[in-house]
């Protein structure tokens, strides 16, 4: 019996290291397990030319090669392309140097809003070069792997038709695959694609920002929560001093790095059933003293998920107890986003009603249940409900108290 083969486990965030070369130049990147190819492409390199439509692999606007072989960069992890050689639109041809196929498309007007043009050149230079004989009659079911949102597919086909007839002997390979041809535009904070002379490498981490803007307008969720907590206000002073303690109070935050005058680095992840995002970003104190705070903070996740919030703790004396006050505005882009205003603000709330227990239980010297851990979306969705359900019942019979009062007095 063969001994069993023992399997690393890798989860969804930790950074991987993986080296390919893309048009030409080595690359080394360290990138989270889950990031798609289509997005380290477009994220950390900056090769936008790659497009993202669907992320089923149905409309083909991410299609690139890899190995000589198109492919579909939405459907492929980073990390699986380790060792591979890439090419993207961007090394088809230079500007001033266009490859015959951009040309061609060019020439027979086969790009109209252009969305679809960089699947179309990826797909047509894998097909003419694979089957250089190609008839025209068959181009249409050859290239179907790409949608045109435009209808424009007469033009296409009268492009990569006109250069298969003049190249039957081969096509012509890339113009702009060599050493240090990235050719796309730099990353935000780094000029590595720009810079000729060296290997490019993203950077494990994003630096710092300047400060942190929140945009203008409505927020995606106003939360505006009060709490009863049963421990002193000395006690619940002691958490809000201590902010690594403070972080592990609030469901799947972890603060991961201090920067330095109050700059923070840290993550917050959520469970959604199968999926499991994680927001990697920065905390900005603006003000923290015992009773108090005033944090910004801005995180984005490997599938271009962005969120940016605002928000301000109270503790005050309530009695024996204290009465923590929370109010928050948050402004959330892409999946994450998806939730409707009022539910993603039931689950908002829901979360500040936990991060409020867990603080109650840090006051007490007990290590929060909270910790780092993902939140579950199921549960807090389940709690979500089980609140409306019991703040519906609970108006339903005061309304009904209301009619009977309304009878008796009538009655009199």
């Amino acid at each position: 019996m063969s001994t069993p083969r023992t399997v690393a486990r890798t989860a969804s965030d930790d950074l991987v290291a993986v080296e390919f070369r893309v048009n030409g130049t080595p690359v080394s990147l360290r990138v989270p397990a889950r990031m798609t190819l289509s997005d380290a492409l477009r994220e950390n390199l900056g090769l936008t030319g790659t497009h993202i439509g669907c992320e089923h692999g149905v409309c083909g606007m991410c299609t690139i090669l890899i190995d000589g072989d198109a492919s579909r960069a939405c459907l492929l992890f980073a990390c699986q392309v380790d060792g591979a050689e890439i090419m993207t639109v961007e090394g088809l041809g230079k500007p001033d140097d266009l490859h015959p196929l951009q040309e061609a498309f060019g020439r027979h007007h086969g790009l109209q809003c252009g969305f679809c043009t960089p699947g179309f050149l990826m797909s047509s230079y894998d097909l003419l070069d694979h089957e250089p004989d190609i008839q025209r009659e068959d181009l249409p079911e050859e290239l179907s792997g790409v949608i045109c949102r435009c209808t424009g597919y007469r033009n296409i086909i009268d492009a990569v038709d006109d250069v298969a007839a003049n190249h039957r002997d081969g096509l012509p390979a890339p113009k702009n695959c060599g050493q240090h041809t990235l050719a796309g535009r730099a990353p935000t904070g780094s000029t590595a694609a720009a810079d000729e002379s060296a290997v490019v490498a993203a950077s494990d981490q994003e630096a710092a920002p300047e400060q942190i803007q929140l945009p203008s307008g409505e927020p995606t969720i106003a939360i505006n929560v009060t709490t009863s907590l049963e421990s002193p206000p000395q006690d619940v002073a002691r958490v809000f001093e201590d902010i690594q303690l403070l972080a592990r109070c609030l469901p799947g935050a972890e603060l991961t790095e201090e920067l330095g005058n109050n700059w923070y680095r840290g993550r917050a992840r959520v469970a959604l059933g199968p999926i499991r995002l994680s927001f990697n970003g920065f905390a900005h104190l603006l003000e923290h003293k015992s009773d108090r705070m005033h944090v910004l903070g801005q995180a984005k996740d490997t599938s271009g998920g962005r969120a940016q919030a605002e928000i301000h703790l109270l503790a005050v004396p309530d009695g024996t107890g204290t009465r923590l006050e929370a109010e928050a505005r948050v402004y959330l882009v892409g999946r994450i986003a998806g939730f409707g205003r009022s539910l993603a603000g039931d689950v908002s709330r829901r979360m500040f009603e936990d991060f409020a227990q867990a603080v109650d239980q840090a006051a007490r010297g007990e290590e929060p249940i909270a910790g780092s851990n993902p939140p579950s979306a199921f549960g807090l969705l389940l709690n979500t409900f089980k609140d409306r359900f019991r703040r519906a019942r609970e108006k339903g019979r005061s309304i009904r108290g209301g009619h009977s009062d309304g009878r008796s007095s009538e009655k009199g």
